[in-house]
C-alpha cells in the first residue's frame, strides 16, 4: 500500500463515539479494546500535529454498570441520576487511558441552553480553543443530568456537529457500529448498498432508510447522524461516518484525503480538504487508482462550498426551523408575556406543518384573521388559551409500560379522523417566533389541543408537559 511521503497541513478533528461503542449493550462493561484503540488513534493524530476533540456518550451506560441495574430505566429522573453517577467514572476512565500516554484531557459538559445563549456559546468556543492551544484533548458530553432532550433523543450526534462548527473543525468523524451510510440496514437487508460520497444530505434522504434506533443503550440512530452531517457540512466541515470497531481508520481516511487533495484542484474559499468540484464516484475511483491506494471504508459528506461561520452558523444551528407549530391566539398572548418562560403547552396547539425531530428548532405560527393579518398579542393580552381547563401545568405520570424509544422513526405524519391536519396545511399563517421542540412533529400532532396530563397516556411516555420550549416571540410595538 502506497502512502504519502509526508503529512498534510495539521487539521482540527472532532471524533464522536456513541454509547454502544463505549459499553457492552447487555453487560454494560466498558469496551476497553475499542476505547484503547480510540485513545491510540488520538495520540497518533496528535503526534502528527492535529488538534483533536472527543465527543463521548456513555454516562448512563456506565451508571448502569456502577449501580448493577440490568437495563436502561424509563423514568427520566432515574436516567438523570444514572448519568450523574456514570459521568464521573466515564471521564475517569478516559483520563486513565490517556494518562498512559501522558496526554492531558479536560471535561466539557454542555447543554442546549449553553448552545442557544450567544454569550455562553462564545465562552464555550473560547474555552475549547484555549484547551486545544494548550495541547489538551477536550472530552465533550451533553450534561445528561439536566438535559431532557438529549436523554430521550440522543443529541450527541448533533452536539458533535455543533462542536465542530464552534471550533471551525476540518473533519467530524461519527463513529458507529457500521462502516458507513447504507441504503438500508445491512444486518437485515443483504441488498443494502453503502454510499461512499454524499453531496447533499437533503437529496440522499429519499434513497436511504434511517429506521434504525441504534442500541438499547444509545438514544440515536442513522437519522441523527444525517442531521449532524447536515449541520456540520453546512458549516464547512467534512463529515465522515466510519466504524468504531477500527478507530485507526481515521488516520487512513485523513491520509487518503490529504493525498486526494494534492491530486485534485486546490480548494478555494473553504476549510474543506475536498476540492470544490462535484467529483462523482468514477472521478474519485480514478484518483484513488492513480494513488495506488485503496479507499478506506467510510462514507464522506462533502462540505458546503460557501460554509456558514460564526454568528450565521450559530443562528442556523440553534434556531433554524425544521418545521412549524401553529398556535391559537390565546397561546400567542400568553407566550408574549415574559412570565410565560417561553414554554408552550399542547392545549394551545392547533396543528403542525412539516416533519421534525425532538430537539429541532420550529417556527411558531399564528393563523391570520379574515383581514389577512395576525391577531396582535396586545389585542388578546387578556385572552386565555382556547381551552382554559387544559392549560394548567401538571406533572405527567409515566405508566408502567411506557417506552422512551420513540424517535425520528415516527416522524411520518399520522392519519387522523377529520380534516384538521389537512386544513392547517392551507391556513394563511404568519410566523411570530421560534423555539425548540420537545417532541417530534407526529407526537405533537397527536396531543394538540389536549391537557398536558394526557401526554403520557397518548404517547406512552412524557419527558415534559411542554411541547415546545425556549420560544422567542416577536411582539409588535
Amino acid at each position: 500500500m502506497s502512502r504519502p511521503a509526508k503529512r498534510g497541513t495539521p487539521s482540527t478533528i472532532v471524533i464522536k463515539l456513541g454509547t454502544s461503542s463505549i459499553v457492552h449493550e447487555e453487560t454494560h462493561q466498558p469496551l476497553l479494546s475499542i476505547l484503547s484503540a480510540v485513545v491510540e488513534t488520538v495520540i497518533s493524530l496528535r503526534s502528527h500535529g492535529h488538534k483533536v476533540v472527543l465527543v463521548s456518550s456513555g454516562a448512563i451506560g456506565v451508571g448502569l454498570r456502577t449501580m448493577d441495574i440490568p437495563q436502561r430505566p424509563k423514568s427520566l429522573s432515574k436516567k438523570q441520576a444514572l448519568a450523574a453517577i456514570g459521568q464521573g467514572r466515564l471521564i475517569a476512565l478516559w483520563d486513565n487511558l490517556f494518562g498512559q500516554f501522558d496526554q492531558r484531557t479536560a471535561q466539557v459538559l454542555l447543554t442546549r441552553g449553553d448552545i442557544s445563549d450567544r454569550t455562553r456559546y462564545l465562552n464555550a468556543v473560547n474555552t475549547l480553543n484555549e484547551l486545544l492551544s494548550m495541547g489538551v484533548v477536550p472530552i465533550v458530553n451533553e450534561n445528561d443530568t439536566i438535559s431532557v432532550s438529549e436523554i430521550k433523543f440522543g443529541d450527541n450526534d448533533t452536539l458533535s456537529a455543533i462542536t465542530s462548527s464552534m471550533i471551525h473543525a476540518d473533519y467530524l468523524f461519527l463513529l458507529t457500529d457500521v462502516d458507513g451510510l447504507y441504503t438500508s440496514n445491512p444486518r437485515k437487508d443483504p441488498s443494502a448498498k453503502k454510499l461512499d460520497v454524499v453531496i447533499s444530505v437533503a437529496a440522499i434522504r429519499a434513497q436511504v432508510s434511517t429506521s434504525t434506533l441504534g442500541s438499547s443503550l444509545g438514544t440515536g440512530g442513522m437519522e441523527t447522524k444525517l442531521i449532524a452531517a447536515e449541520i456540520a457540512t453546512g458549516a464547512g466541515v467534512t463529515t465522515v461516518i466510519a466504524s468504531s470497531k477500527q478507530p485507526s481508520v481515521i488516520v487512513d481516511i485523513i491520509d487518503y484525503y490529504t493525498a486526494l487533495k494534492g491530486t485534485s484542484v486546490p480548494t478555494s474559499g473553504t476549510a474543506s480538504p475536498i476540492a470544490p468540484q462535484k467529483l462523482n464516484q468514477a472521478d474519485l475511483d480514478e484518483v484513488a487508482a492513480s494513488l495506488s491506494w485503496p479507499r478506506p471504508p467510510h462514507t464522506v459528506f462533502k462540505p458546503a462550498l460557501i460554509p456558514m461561520r460564526d454568528l450565521k452558523a450559530w443562528t442556523s444551528h440553534t434556531l433554524y426551523p425544521a418545521g412549524s407549530v401553529i398556535i391559537d391566539s390565546g397561546a400567542h398572548a400568553v407566550l408574549s408575556r415574559r412570565e410565560s418562560g417561553g414554554r408552550l403547552l399542547p392545549a394551545g396547539v392547533l396543528g403542525v406543518r412539516g416533519s421534525f425531530a425532538s430537539g429541532q428548532a420550529v417556527r411558531i405560527l399564528v393563523q391570520c384573521s379574515t383581514e389577512g393579518v395576525p391577531v396582535e398579542a396586545k389585542e388578546v393580552a387578556q385572552m386565555p388559551y382556547s381551552n382554559v381547563a387544559a392549560t394548567t401545568p401538571c406533572t405527567p405520570v409515566l405508566e408502567p409500560g411506557a417506552s422512551v424509544t420513540a424517535s425520528v422513526t415516527s416522524l411520518v405524519p399520522l392519519s387522523r379522523s377529520g380534516s384538521k391536519m389537512d386544513e392547517c396545511e392551507i391556513w394563511d399563517c404568519v410566523e411570530v417566533g421560534r423555539g425548540l421542540a420537545n417532541y417530534n412533529s407526529a407526537q405533537i400532532s397527536r396531543v394538540r389541543g389536549l391537557n398536558s396530563a394526557r401526554i403520557a397516556h397518548i404517547l406512552g411516555y412524557a419527558d415534559t408537559e411542554y411541547v415546545v420550549e425556549n420560544i422567542t416571540i416577536r411582539v409588535s410595538s
